[in-house]
């Protein structure tokens, strides 16, 4: 068995996942298949003697919609910018319609040129021409509906398409009898109603696609955790490539602030690195030869040649990519009831919408009316509140827990969660700011606490140990001015040395009060403390 995930296009609502996925289903060859309208991709488990990629987008077709090929975590794109502009232009031309159309029923001062009455011809052609832009804008919209209903897959955009081309064809038929002098038909013109029932689905979708987006920014953010480039040694000199170009094999070099390009092992040098978006942990790790390290981690204040052996999709920060889109590709329990009901809640719509309309010309209600009311109960009857909103919530959450590092193997997962009552942490997990800070004090000198840790924080400033960006942190914190400093020395593996005021400060661990002859009158606070008691 083999899975694949395909990026999907012309999925608008539940439905759409919903009658792709149950029509993959029954092909034969595919043996599980999870269609996420979220992530607009299908993963598919199925087996590779009987089927292709080819065969599988072909089914895809055949459905109504398009294969876009591999699902890339690389290729989520933020559209939202010309949405929202587009959006924004449609809103104005809305409410101008809305204006033309029904200001007169709530008082508003009108053209008369516009009036309905008085230049029924000029008003009809407005209003037509009003919702051109309308028609334009939601073509999508009628084009998937019309192409889902040919494939027996009708969904939300079918409800929606019949609705609107019921409203717009009555219209178009009413138009033509004003223009042969029948002017009472202005009152039954729906060309405003048309218009605006598929601004409103746009207003929705543009909604859904902003919290959809933070699930995408998420993923896109584990994504650029590793570098576009590394510099790798060849024949001695060093060689910038791009990371897809970086084999298994290659020494990679990494100097004093740049990101680990591929998961490796250490071949020269030492560092301490920054691996807090892994682990939690505050504190930098110490490497050094015969170390791994993990692409997007950051060296911190080392020089590093390390072996490429995990490249690609191989690598750690990779593979929780891949966890986090399996993840939002699972479903929880809640959404597949949901995805059951909007299955048959299209088909029952349209059914109850028709018997409707032909109930009403029965009882000898007009045309007119009964028009009105089938497009009315198409319209209304969205099933994405149900089979949209569900997946999405889960999805965004899933999105949001990745940010903060939080990986959800499972949707059902999620949904369990909310049954917690206990969280036990074992040692090695434990919870962090992500930066090493300041505990505790003990001030064994005369020198007020403040002051100690402005002279110590500025000697620290200097220095590119880990630890000692905790001081001057501490500087920062408190709006503290950094104090000059002369004589400043770095002695690897001691401490550091510097001068304020004339006055030498010695800063360091115990091999820096054995190498200048310092008796050490704590020795026993240090031990304790080393152990991690108060």
């Amino acid at each position: 068995m083999k899975k694949i995930i395909l990026a999907i296009d012309g999925m608008t609502c539940s439905a759409c996942s919903n009658g792709l996925e149950k029509y993959l289903a029954k092909q034969t060859g595919i043996t599980k298949v999870c269609v996420n309208l979220v992530m607009a991709n299908a993963s598919i488990e199925y087996d590779e003697t009987i089927l292709d990629q080819k065969k599988l987008e072909q089914f895809i077709n055949k459905a109504g919609f398009k294969s876009l090929g591999l699902f890339s975590e690389n290729n989520l794109e933020n559209k939202n910018k010309n949405e929202k502009i587009k959006f924004i232009s449609f809103s104005l031309l809305a409410i101008i319609l809305m204006y033309v159309s029904m200001g007169h029923m709530i008082g508003l001062p009108t053209f008369e040129i516009l009036n309905m009455h008085t230049h029924p011809v000029f008003y009809t052609i407005t209003l037509f021409l009003l919702t051109i832009p309308f028609l334009i804008y939601g073509f999508d919209i009628l084009k998937n509906g019309y192409k889902n209903f040919v494939y027996q897959t009708p969904n939300m955009d079918t409800l929606v398409g019949i609705g609107v081309v019921s409203s717009m064809l009555y219209s178009l038929y009413s138009m033509y009898q004003i223009f042969q002098g029948n002017h009472h038909y202005v009152e039954n013109l729906y060309f405003e109603s048309a218009a605006i029932v598929i601004f409103f689905i746009k207003l929705g979708r543009y909604m859904d696609s902003i919290s959809k987006d933070k699930t995408k920014d998420a993923i896109q953010k584990l994504v650029k955790m590793t570098p576009n480039h590394a510099i790798i040694k060849v024949d001695g000199q060093e060689k910038q490539v791009t990371i897809d170009e970086v084999a298994k094999g290659d020494i990679v070099i990494s100097k004093p602030g740049e990101k680990i390009a591929v998961d490796g092992i250490i071949t020269t040098g030492k560092a301490h690195l920054d691996e807090s978006f892994l682990t939690g942990e505050s504190k930098k790790s110490s490497k050094t030869i015969g170390d791994r390290v993990i692409a997007g981690s950051i060296n911190y204040n080392g020089y590093l040649e390390y072996r490429a052996e995990k490249i690609g999709k191989e690598s750690t920060i990779s593979e929780i990519v891949k966890l986090v889109v399996e993840a939002t590709n699972t479903k929880a329990p809640i959404a597949k009831v949901a995805d059951k009901v909007s299955g048959y809640f299209v088909p029952a719509v349209m059914l109850i919408a028709f018997i409707t309309f032909l109930a009403y010309l029965l009882f000898g209600y007009g045309f007119s009316f009964a028009m009105s009311t089938f497009v009315t109960i198409l319209v209304v009857a969205c099933p994405c509140s149900l089979g949209l909103a569900t997946p999405l919530a889960i999805v965004v959450s899933e999105g949001i827990c990745a940010s903060h590092g939080i990986l959800v193997k499972k949707s059902e997962i999620l949904e369990n969660a909310q049954k917690t009552n206990i969280v036990v942490l074992d040692k090695t997990g434990t919870l962090t700011y992500g930066t090493l800070k300041i505990s505790e004090v003990i001030n064994y000198s005369d020198i007020k606490e403040k002051e100690l840790l402005q002279m110590i924080g500025s000697i620290e400033s200097k220095s590119t140990h880990p630890i000692g960006k905790a001081f001057s942190d501490y500087l920062t914190d408190n709006k503290l001015e950094v104090l000059t400093v002369d004589n400043f020395e770095d002695i690897s593996g001691h401490g550091i040395i510097g001068n304020i005021s004339s006055q030498e400060f010695i800063l360091g661990n115990a091999k820096i009060l054995t190498k200048y002859d310092i008796e050490n009158h704590h020795i026993e606070d240090e031990k304790r403390l080393a152990k991690g008691r108060k």
